[in-house]
């Protein structure tokens, strides 16, 4: 009996290890690379520092993921504060310093640009792109369609592209909730 007990007790420990370990080595990547990203009212900006690939998921380019959420956070607090903003796409700076050799600097810095209208802000901003592959771009602009006011349409960039080989297209629109009167 007593054999039985440790064994289950012994395993119980060793799950229970496993788990809090991954979900502190995932909260620590997490923490740390959300507090790489500095929003002002002039430009969002961040840097990613880490390992390219982590069990074959592309970690650096999600950093593209975090920014666009925080960019659309920003521009969204900027058009409440009445400073109606866009992405100015032709000023986007980005470096991935060290892509291809497993460990990466992602440098991202997106600005913003005023505008006099509210009807000629975005509010919702978002991204398509490929670390090592061709942006799906055409299924990008399909999965956005419900999240556009009738009859607007989505504004997005040139392909942007490190020296390293990072492809991007940024895409900002109209948020449906936020600019409801913009119809």
């Amino acid at each position: 009996m007593n054999l039985i007990k440790i064994q289950t007790y012994f395993l119980i420990f060793v799950v229970y290890s496993f788990t809090c370990n991954r979900q502190f080595e995932n909260q620590t990547y997490s923490l740390s690379s959300e507090n790489n990203i500095i929003c002002t009212d002039n430009n969002c900006q961040g840097t990613y520092q880490g390992k390219e690939f982590i069990n074959g998921d592309d970690v650096a380019h999600q950093f593209s993921n975090r920014m666009s959420s925080k960019v659309g956070e920003q521009l969204k607090a900027l058009y409440k504060q009445g400073k109606f903003s866009k992405v100015d796409f032709k000023n986007i700076v980005m470096t991935t310093e060290g892509m291809g050799t497993g460990n990466v600097t992602y440098y991202l810095k997106i600005p913003f640009s005023r505008v006099e209208n509210k009807c000629d802000a975005y509010t919702s901003f978002d991204h398509v792109g490929g670390w090592n592959h061709k942006p799906e771009l055409t299924k990008r602009k399909a999965q956005l369609q419900n999240a556009l006011i009738k009859g607007h349409q989505l504004c997005i960039s040139k392909l942007k592209t490190t020296k390293e080989g990072l492809q991007e297209y940024w895409i900002q629109w109209q948020n449906k909730i936020t600019q409801s009167k913009c119809e």
